[in-house]
């Protein structure tokens, strides 16, 4: 299906548009960009402006001008009115597949926000942040900048989240800490309870990563494993 782009929108030179995109009244989507297919754009709704830097040059894009390492954004995702998204500067700002980014929310420049994520009301993002797959970021959170979390992380409403939270954890307060584990999310994912009592035994160190996981979440625990010993060495 062809994009419904408002007349009021303003959709730069150094955009690419896939199929099925809603860009509604009032928004900016300024390149380099490029934009998936089935997204829909609520009003004043801003992608692609410079990274919040000082000392960066601020191009106005929307007449032709450009710096940065650009924004991706996939296929499905719902992004709600005066939700911003950074260009990066090192590397492209990425949002994946089927997230949901309510109302005021920001990410900022060079980050990565992974499929099937939801930012609350009000999040805000600070650059370089990795945001893994399902997670779910409670409203008027604010992460520090190159920080990750967790696939299948939880992080309650009004956190200030200054380091790394686990894979399917609960962390809630400022500075946000680990409350328990998101045996919610575990379960939507199609855990049974005693393999999520293994799992919450893999958390704490305490067992080896328990046999009967989706498939899907066994994929992202060893890709979240390998990126953090990576970081540690």
């Amino acid at each position: 299906m062809a994009n419904r782009i408002h007349p009021t929108a303003v959709v730069g030179a150094d955009v690419e548009l896939g199929d099925d995109n809603v860009v509604g009244p009032y928004s900016v989507v300024v390149g380099p960009c490029r934009i998936g297919n089935g997204n829909w754009f609520a009003p004043h709704v801003v992608i692609g402006t410079p990274a919040e830097y000082r000392g960066r040059p601020h191009p106005a894009a929307w007449d032709g001008e450009s710096d940065g390492a650009g924004v991706v954004i996939g296929d499905n995702n719902i992004l709600r009115e005066f939700v911003t998204v950074n260009q990066g500067t090192e590397e492209t700002t990425r949002i994946g597949d089927d997230c949901y980014l309510l109302a005021r929310s920001h990410v900022g420049h060079d980050c990565l926000v992974d499929d099937g994520v939801t930012l609350t009301d009000a999040v805000h993002l600070g650059g370089h942040t990795h945001v893994w797959s399902w997670a779910n970021v409670g409203m008027g959170t604010v992460v520090h900048q190159r920080t990750q979390i967790g696939p299948g992380a939880m992080i309650g409403m009004g956190s200030a989240v200054r380091r790394t939270v686990e894979p399917f954890t609960i962390a809630v307060g400022n500075p946000a800490r680990v409350t328990g584990v998101n045996r919610v999310g575990l379960s939507r994912r199609g855990c049974a309870d005693d393999v999520i009592d293994q799992f919450e035994s893999f958390l704490k160190g305490r067992a080896e990563l328990p046999t009967g996981l989706p498939v899907e979440v066994v994929e992202q625990i060893t890709a979240w494993t390998k990126v953090i010993s990576a970081e540690k060495e």
